[in-house]
């Protein structure tokens, strides 16, 4: 096989032609690095871009990371809008005619890491003096000249450098002083133009550049570019990327590459937007498989045959690096299929192919069978079907016997099922890419055990795709699939998966019963979730990376866990894309800025805060009550209210009975001079008429009797209760009476009064009925305070009246009114 060479068909069927690259596309990916780099949320994102300005505006927050005002008419930066922007990370001004930056605006924005201003009128580079810059971009603007200024070597963290202008036609060799001693990275250089000189050595001081992207022309010159190589070489980069190098028509002859020999460093090199033809390929790729190169790649190429035979490359006795070609974008004018002769030696030691963008529709597999050692293969976006793949020409068991990864995005296949019983024959298959297709979930899909990595991403199957997947994937790509639910049914299939992306879909509620315990990486952004609980991720027990971010959250107690529990270091895209979408008032918000109480949201600690807190205000309440005699006053308000609820009761039953006194008075005589001189007084001053046995018992009559006639014809018996009420015998007897004749007659007629304090326990066994009665009944005690005695008389005497309840109720009302103020100077 080493001698033998084989004519094959390189590109098979029609060839599209790829879309143009742009020169600024590495621009642009340095404009999304340095927004990563710089924005932690999206309130600091400001966006200024297509708005007629010609000023910075004066009034941008003070937390403004992120300022954009690309597409104004601003000619002119200054200082005074940039006062207060202290924390200002990123800057772009492009497409704005930008002709002057006052060396003022750097010293009010000490923090910016990334600066844009491209596609502008800059007639020289600015002088920029800011210690944490990392990214700057200076392409495409009107100096004449690469010379940089002297201020530049304090940009010591410099990382990257885009320099362009149309009018600069040479570089010096003393342009690139000032980044002597900068830590610079990564190069872009050059419009697109013709250089007229180049001065050998200038790129050779740039001592820590490991990559540049040089896009200019040196057609005519190639002795020119020659010697960029050689300083190149000097610098040790490990990856050149030449866009426009050879321009269309140009006529390349010798072999500008030859100094790729002698570059031990170079790993990667890219051409593109550039026109070849096979004498020249031929010549190229021989310096390439004599280098040290291990990736080469042509992206948006021309190619021409000059030759009669077409492209011949011959066995070379040589070791040979190269182990990764990438063709994206292949364009060619003639009218038959190029004609490539390759002994297969020299691609015997590919590992990584890949052919996109070329309008391919059948595998060249007999090609592809002289790449033995191959394990990845990329064939993505070209015209490729299931029959036209899987040809039926082709043994695919000999044309890969090493392939691992296998890339078929954007293409046109269908049939899963299909698919699935084909890669049978890929006996050391691992990952299949099959995203961007027009995949149909047809019938039950027949999966190798070796295929570990499945990506269906962006085709539209719904939620029953995992029922088409295999037990054995590890790594599954979803996003954007129509998937609106996810169950933990679903995942249960997949007790290896390790890796699971769905992004892009509408699920709304991961479950909290989900199980994955093999489970690494998680992809659940843009989505229609509004939280993630606890649960969730105590079911991922192995969970490494969560991307969660673009999805609607709810700032709430929901999120609450998510905010300020969860480790941050999970999320790869936290905080920038994590934002509330309700409630209104916090739309728009940085979760990382909304904040909320663990007290606010979690039920228990409420429970365990707010019960010592009721129980000392309990507390409090109660000791005031206490201090202020509101027991007390409760058990007036209780008698007032008995009082109110019996008086319809007791007008009817006493609407036929007269009586000759309003109370017979029940005392011990060694009491007489409290009755005599406070109680008698008080009640016969109010109209009241009192039966007092010692003035009011007929002479000559038994007691027994007295005490009968008198209780009888009182409307009320009122006892004075006190140590010597409970040792008198006739104190028993008048009590025995009364209460018999409360029964049968009159149930509110007994009153007492409590003189002072009668412990029930010590009441002898005669007075039984007393202590039944004392625990039924309510009575009154005499206060010693004046200030309570008012309402003392004033409740005893609303007792006391016959069938006029207006009167009580009056005299109750006034009694309180007496009260409340003498309270209110007590308390």
């Amino acid at each position: 096989m080493s001698a033998q060479s084989t004519n094959v068909a390189f590109l098979i069927g029609t060839m599209a032609i790829a879309f143009l690259m742009k020169p600024d596309c590495a621009a642009v990916n340095e404009d999304v690095k340095g927004l990563k780099l710089c924005v932690t949320s999206r309130q600091g994102m400001k966006d200024l871009s297509h708005r007629n300005l010609t000023n910075v505006p004066s009034n941008l927050p003070n937390d403004t990371q992120s300022l954009d005002i690309s597409h104004n008419s601003i000619q002119r930066l200054d200082g005074a809008p940039f006062t207060r922007l202290s924390q200002l990370c990123y800057l772009k001004v492009t497409h704005c005619g930008l002709r002057e930056i006052s060396p003022s605006v750097f010293s009010h924005i000490p923090v910016l890491k990334v600066l844009n201003v491209s596609f502008n009128d800059l007639p020289i580079i600015p002088d920029v003096s800011l210690k944490q810059l990392k990214i700057l971009d200076l392409a495409n603007n009107l100096y004449n000249s690469y010379r940089i200024p002297a201020s530049f070597q304090n940009l010591t963290k410099l990382d990257v450098l885009s320099l362009g202008s149309t009018a600069a036609l040479s570089v010096n060799y003393n342009d690139f002083d000032a980044l002597t001693n900068v830590s610079l990275h990564h190069l872009f250089l050059g419009a697109g133009i013709h250089w007229q000189t180049y001065d050998s050595g200038a790129l050779a001081k740039l001592k820590s550049l490991k990559r540049i992207s040089l896009f200019a022309s040196f057609c005519g010159d190639f002795g020119m570019f020659e010697n960029l190589l050689v300083d190149l070489n000097v610098t040790g980069a490990t990856s050149m990327r030449f866009i426009t190098l050879f321009p269309d028509t140009c006529n390349v002859t010798g072999n500008p590459f030859k100094n790729l020999r002698t570059m031990p460093f170079i790993q990667n090199l890219t051409l593109e937007n550039v026109w070849t033809n096979s004498s020249f390929m031929e010549e190229f790729l021989k310096s390439v498989w004599l280098s040290s190169l291990y990736d080469l790649s042509f992206v948006n190429i021309t190619y021409n045959e000059d030759t009669p035979d077409g492209f011949q490359f011959r066995a070379i006795n040589h070791t040979i690096n190269l182990c990764s070609i990438t063709f994206n974008g292949v364009n060619h004018y003639q009218y038959r299929y190029p004609t490539i002769n390759m002994n297969v030696e020299a691609v015997s030691n590919l590992t990584y192919l890949k052919f996109s963008g070329t309008g391919m529709n059948i595998l060249p597999c007999k090609l592809i069978s002289a790449l033995p050692s191959l394990e990845t293969l990329d064939l993505s976006d070209n015209l490729l079907t299931d029959s036209g793949f899987w040809w039926f020409h082709c043994s695919y068991t000999s044309v890969f016997p090493k392939l691992r990864q296998l890339s078929l995005s954007k293409n046109r296949f269908v049939s899963l099922s299909f698919i699935s019983e084909k890669t049978h024959q890929m006996k050391t298959l691992e990952s299949l890419d099959l995203s961007f297709n027009s995949i149909d979930l047809d019938r039950d899909c027949s999966w190798p055990a070796h295929l570990t990595e499945l990506s269906l991403g962006n085709n539209n199957l719904g939620n029953s795709v995992f029922k088409y997947l295999s037990s054995n994937f590890e790594r599954i790509d979803l996003s954007k699939t129509g998937i609106t639910a996810l169950t933990p049914e679903d995942l249960s299939r997949f007790p290896k998966l390790t890796h699971l992306q769905l992004s892009s879909n509408s699920i709304q509620v991961i479950p909290t019963d989900l199980t994955a315990p093999a489970l690494l990486s998680l992809y659940i952004d843009q989505n229609a979730i509004t939280s993630i609980s606890r649960e969730v991720l105590e079911g991922l027990p192995r969970l490494q990376t969560l991307k969660a971010g673009s999805n609607p959250f709810v700032c709430s107690c929901d999120s609450h866990w998510f905010v300020a529990v969860l480790n941050k270091s999970l999320l790869m895209d936290w905080p920038l894309d994590y934002t509330c979408s309700t409630p209104p008032s916090f739309a728009g918000l940085s979760l990382s800025e909304y904040k909320t109480s663990e007290l606010s949201c979690e039920t228990w600690l409420q429970a365990a805060v707010a019960l010592p807190v009721i129980m000392v205000i309990s507390a409090a309440i109660g000791l005031v009550f206490y201090k202020c005699d509101g027991v007390w006053y409760t058990k007036m308000l209780w008698v007032w209210i008995r009082v109110k609820r019996r008086g319809k009761k007791r007008a009817n039953m006493l609407k036929n009975v007269s009586f000759s006194y309003h109370a017979f008075i029940s005392y011990s005589h060694q009491d007489s001079g409290w009755v005599d001189s406070q109680l008698v007084p008080s009640l016969e001053t109010s109209g009241f008429s009192l039966c007092v046995h010692e003035r009011d018992f007929v002479p000559g009559d038994w007691i027994i009797d007295n005490i009968i006639n008198c209780v009888e014809s009182s409307y009320k018996t009122l006892f004075v209760l006190t140590k010597h009420f409970v040792q008198s015998e006739w104190c028993n007897y008048e009590l025995f009476y009364a209460q018999h004749r409360a029964i049968s007659v009159q149930q509110d007629s007994l009153v007492f009064i409590l003189l002072e304090p009668i412990p029930t326990e010590s009441l002898p066994k005669r007075f039984l009925r007393l202590k039944s009665l004392l625990r039924q009944q309510t009575y009154l005690e005499w206060p010693k305070d004046e200030r309570k005695q008012q309402v003392f008389w004033a409740s005893l005497r609303s007792m006391l009246h016959a069938a006029d309840k207006s009167v009580v109720l009056q005299d109750v009302a006034l009694a309180i009114a007496d009260i409340v103020p003498l309270v209110t100077d007590q308390a």
